[in-house]
């Protein structure tokens, strides 16, 4: 019988970017090190478009100083995956876990993160599902309503999965999202239509559960921010 999984879930509400990115790289350290158990951060971002390692400008679609006037960020990572776009009202998940502890692979672990995102929309009746080939993230039909990007060294995984709530779908329209030309961005008050969903904090707290069901943690705690 497989043991309990134990992991600490960080509550933080909004959260910038960079002051998001020095803690995780802080959480990864110390977890190489077992100083501390796997961590789950939950938070929003203010406006903000992030750019992978592959480096791929040409996928921002105006100039820096255009969404520096719009209010927004632009911060260049080691994650994996292509430009993408954070902001108000996206659920964002950043896992600081030990894939070795847990048994799994890079490739099982995105899958895992995707399904969080499909299971998470399906409770909304939402029919949502992992993209093809060279499509990373979740889709409903053409339209994309969750992100993927993640970094993993030693084993220890950071940055993670971003989900739309209900973002302001406007800010998608100066990038090409994760790179992937002639597709939509959606999010899930604009699939469920005239349904109006819950507050953020409890389809975060939806998130968080399909996470960790997905992942099969069974000893959790927790720290509010």
């Amino acid at each position: 019988m497989r043991g309990s999984r134990s992991i600490e879930i960080w509550k933080m509400g909004a959260v910038n970017y960079l002051e998001a990115l020095k803690l995780q790289e802080k959480l990864a350290s110390d977890r190489k090190l077992h100083k501390i158990t796997d961590t789950l951060l939950s938070l929003q971002h203010p406006p903000t478009y992030t750019l992978g390692k592959r480096r791929t400008i040409h996928n921002l679609l105006v100039p820096e100083a255009d969404l520096k006037a719009m209010g927004a960020e632009l911060h260049y990572t080691q994650r994996g995956g292509d430009v993408t776009f954070h902001g108000p009202r996206q659920a964002i998940l950043y896992p600081i876990i030990s894939l070795r502890d847990i048994g799994i692979g890079a490739r099982k672990y995105v899958e895992n993160l995707e399904s969080t995102m499909v299971e998470l929309a399906s409770l909304y009746g939402v029919k949502a599902c992992a993209g093809r080939t060279g499509e990373t993230g979740v889709w409903v039909g053409e339209r994309k309503i969750g992100a993927i990007g993640v970094r993993i060294s030693c084993g220890i995984t950071n940055h993670g999965l971003a989900f739309n709530i209900d973002p302001d779908l406007n800010y998608f329209k100066h990038i090409v999202p994760c790179g992937i030309p002639d597709k939509e961005v959606t999010s899930l008050q604009k699939e469920v239509k005239h349904m109006m969903i819950p507050c953020d904090q409890v389809i975060e707290e939806q998130l968080i559960s399909c996470f960790l069901k997905i992942f099969g943690y069974t000893d959790i705690s927790w720290r509010e921010s």
